[in-house]
């Protein structure tokens, strides 16, 4: 697993700890857990720069978390050592109580997840027990960094080729429509394409994945696009003529909304020539 930078420790009961089969290789306890339930190893483990996760709340939908991702299974060296899934719980529930975590929801037999703001970021944290296992999962809340964001020139050959084409560099806060600061680059390159071409009009058409109800969804589908023409009329000086902004949410999907990685790929923003 990758080195994490130094957190507020969530620190579970102490308890002693016996000859146990040895973790994973690579494997190792998260830094805002740094012990463990007594018996019981590391089986595997996963660690992803930039994920997400839905954690259960006590009201309403659950609560998408984006960012730093590690999961981890921890599994009894000996079923006679097996914890109640009571006392998992209540381990991990103090533990985060102890630097202040909210705890958001829980099955007192079965689960506990709770957020702690930490060094001014959000951090999620999710434990679950099993026959013989415990998983953890902890989320530590941030941004993407976009590492490929097309250019002018491919919206120009997409465009060409089929009438629209997507970009995947303008980005919001879940549930918002302010376009966030690192949408510039992205929007710069649809300036450059329209700059090239004078003649060129565009609907700019806002997507959302199938989360939540269909009629916020359209409206906030809407007010996305609503929100790249003004940041390009704006700030790049491109002609309102040229632009409209249309919203049409979960209604053209190019994945399934079955699993995180088709809704990423269905919240999107995409230019359709006029």
């Amino acid at each position: 697993m990758k080195t994490h930078r130094p957190f507020a420790l969530f620190v579970l009961t102490a308890c002693p700890v016996f000859a146990v089969p040895a973790d994973k290789p690579g494997c190792k306890d998260h830094p805002l857990f740094p012990t463990r339930m007594p018996n019981y190893r590391i089986e595997a483990c996963e660690a992803k720069d930039f994920a997400a996760w839905d954690f259960s709340v006590a009201k309403g939908p659950k609560r998408k978390v984006e960012g730093q991702y590690t999961f981890i299974t921890y599994a009894v060296g000996d079923r006679a050592d097996d914890q109640s899934g009571l006392a998992v719980v209540r381990n991990y529930e103090n533990a985060m109580k102890k630097i202040g975590a909210t705890i958001a929801a829980s099955d007192p037999e079965r689960w506990v997840n709770g957020s702690v703001a930490i060094e001014g970021r959000e951090v999620w944290a999710e434990a679950i027990k099993g026959n013989g296992k415990i998983w953890l999962r902890v989320v530590e809340a941030k941004a993407m960094t976009q590492h490929v964001v097309a250019d002018a020139a491919s919206f120009r050959d997409g465009l060409e080729a089929s009438g629209h084409i997507a970009v995947y560099g303008i980005h919001f806060d879940t549930g918002k429509a302010t376009v966030k600061p690192e949408s510039e680059p992205a929007l710069a390159e649809v300036a450059k394409l329209l700059a090239a071409d004078p003649s060129l009009k565009l609907w700019v058409v806002g997507h959302t994945d199938a989360v939540g109800a269909l009629d916020a969804n359209m409206k906030l589908s809407q007010a996305r696009a609503e929100a790249v023409v003004a940041a390009l009329t704006t700030a790049h000086g491109v002609a309102p003529a040229r632009l409209k902004g249309h919203g049409v949410g979960p209604l053209a999907p190019v994945a399934s909304n079955a699993a995180e990685e088709g809704r990423a790929k269905n919240r999107r923003v995409e230019l359709v020539q006029q």
